[in-house]
């Protein structure tokens, strides 16, 4: 990674984005349940991605990095590695720009983002579904393309794009207590780090993260990166594990860290579909669960949620 990609992103570099951005992404809604606040005795404002274009927030430090490149690379093209929002985003992107883009996706990932990252026009090429084996296997393919990668979430044009996210929640709902997203690599919850330290430093963040992948839990009481290779997790979305720049956001500015087991994942699940009547990811369920999980701390705050995506393989759900 060059210095370039290792400098950690400004407030600057986030208000850039969000005007390069705005032609190719939704100002998601915000929306409440009465039902969800009476049961947790907090108010809770969702934040909702899985409206995003392409379907996750990940399309926002997409097009962010797509579009900020100059012709040249953009002539040769981009490429990652993704267990599914960031492959199907990054496709989104490089099809809006009309550029190439090659994707490494575990043979796991989701049937439905793999469809979707094809629509975009992506080209997939499968590894194994360990960290270990989707770096090693990329390495192979910038090698012999010369694509210009953009990591999922280890890329400060990446963080960049993801905090106009919490810039968005603040001009739509305002003084709020708290903000909880979840975490895997990092990426949303830096994002909203970034913006909240600038714009709102008083509001507490806060992360969730599945106990079956609790490794950024673990790094941040350690107060050094703890990194699982191959986590095993209904919240396909968090397993991957934190990196420099995310790190630096984590171990600064998130208060604490909530895990919650894959039950109390899938029936915060199926709490917000039946609800609130939208479909969104385990993972964008993990951060309903430890509100629920850890009543004492969220009781009487007002609370941005952020759902992160919608991307949901109907034939697979995980209650059925």
């Amino acid at each position: 990674m060059s210095d370039q990609k290792n400098r950690i992103p400004t407030f600057d570099d986030v208000l850039e984005a969000h005007e390069r951005i705005k032609p190719y992404i939704h100002r998601t809604p915000v929306l409440t349940s009465r039902f969800l606040n009476e049961l947790t005795g907090a108010e809770l404002f969702f934040k909702c991605e899985n409206f995003q274009k392409a379907g996750a927030f990940k399309v926002r430090g997409a097009c962010n990095a797509v579009f900020g490149l100059n012709a040249e690379q953009a002539g040769i093209g981009v490429a990652t590695h993704s267990s599914g929002n960031h492959a199907l985003s990054l496709s989104y992107a490089a099809g809006q720009r009309g550029i190439p883009v090659t994707v490494v996706m575990p043979h796991t990932a989701p049937q439905a983002k793999k469809d979707a990252v094809r629509g975009y026009g992506g080209k997939i090429i499968e590894c194994e579904p360990s960290t270990t084996s989707r770096e090693a296997v990329f390495a192979e393919v910038v090698a012999e393309s010369g694509a210009e990668f953009v990591h999922p979430y280890n890329d400060p044009r990446v963080i960049a794009g993801q905090a106009t996210c919490s810039l968005e929640l603040l001009a739509q709902v305002p003084e709020l207590d708290a903000v909880i997203a979840p975490i895997g690599g990092g990426g949303m919850i830096s994002g909203t780090c970034l913006t909240l330290s600038n714009r709102a430093p008083e509001v507490t963040i806060y992360a969730a993260e599945p106990l079956k992948a609790d490794d950024a839990a673990r790094s941040l009481r350690a107060g050094h990166i703890i990194a699982d290779d191959a986590p095993d997790t209904v919240a396909d979305g968090l397993k991957v594990p934190l990196k420099e720049l995310t790190w630096h956001f984590v171990s600064n500015f998130v208060s604490d860290i909530f895990t919650a087991t894959e039950e109390e994942i899938i029936e915060a699940m199926k709490l917000t579909w039946k609800r609130m009547k939208i479909v969104i990811e385990p993972s964008c369920a993990v951060p309903l669960a430890t509100i629920l999980k850890n009543p004492k701390v969220f009781r009487g705050k007002r609370v941005g949620v952020i759902i992160t995506g919608g991307n949901v393989d109907l034939d697979a759900l995980p209650w059925t």
